[in-house]
């Protein structure tokens, strides 16, 4: 088995792989899997080059690397019509030249791609046989069922992964608010201002500096604003 995933997506590369696994097992005459899924948020736009995918073998790569790239063959298809893609007999088919070529050259007679899309969440998998007229029942099979849930168990992961990311970029804006509010105290001491035009002298300086506002905002705490009172009133007096 082989998986494709960037940084971060280690979970979500098992339960490609897993799914993968399971399609080309539980799918009669079958002889292998390749799952694909790409995420875009608001869009039903299609995959993408660089989609995360899970094959089980690693001939597979190159094929369903072939088809995204090109943007020709049964997984561009299904994406773009939202429906199953069969190709019963590789041998004399006549659609995607390269893709049939490739998957000939792998000893593949046939192959069957159902798409799913939820939720800005793209998914394919393909099941493939070495004999032709093999497949036809994947479209209702256990492999079906098998995406559909898949699809609806990523949505709920990736919800819950940028719920947690929400939670702990709130939790870091609770943490540095007092230094913050603590920083702008002295801030308005050193440069006579309210505390709307301190903050706003602090963001200007986190930019200009290309610092944190957290950690200049610590740095003045910390010195208590000594040695940065020139800079301050220069910043005071630039829009």
């Amino acid at each position: 088995m082989e998986t494709d995933e960037g940084p971060g997506e280690t979970s979500q590369g098992r339960s490609l792989a897993h799914l993968a696994e399971e399609a080309a097992r539980c799918t009669p005459d079958c002889c292998a899997a390749a799952v694909t899924a790409s995420y875009t948020p608001g869009s039903d736009a299609g995959a993408a080059p660089d989609v995360p995918l899970a094959v089980t073998h690693p001939d597979l790569s190159g094929l369903v690397g072939l088809q995204l790239e090109s943007g020709e063959g049964p997984i561009p298809e299904a994406l773009a019509g939202g429906e199953p893609v069969s190709a019963d007999d590789l041998l004399h088919e006549t659609r995607w030249p390269a893709y049939r070529a490739k998957a000939l050259d792998a000893g593949l007679r046939s192959s069957t791609t159902l798409p799913y899309r939820r939720e800005g969440l793209a998914l394919t998998i393909t099941v493939f046989s070495f004999r032709p007229y093999r497949l036809a029942d994947a479209v209702t099979g256990s492999a079906a069922l098998l995406a559909d849930l898949a699809t609806t168990v990523l949505v709920r992961d990736r919800r819950y992964r940028e719920a947690l990311a929400e939670v702990e970029q709130l939790d870091s804006a609770l943490r540095s608010r007092p230094v913050v509010d603590q920083a702008c105290g002295i801030v308005m001491v050193v440069v006579g201002c309210d505390a709307d035009e301190a903050f706003a002298l602090l963001r200007r300086m986190s930019q200009r500096t290309n610092r944190k506002l957290y950690d200049l905002a610590e740095a003045l705490v910390s010195t208590r604003g000594r040695g940065a009172e020139e800079e301050l009133r220069r910043m005071s007096r630039t829009p």
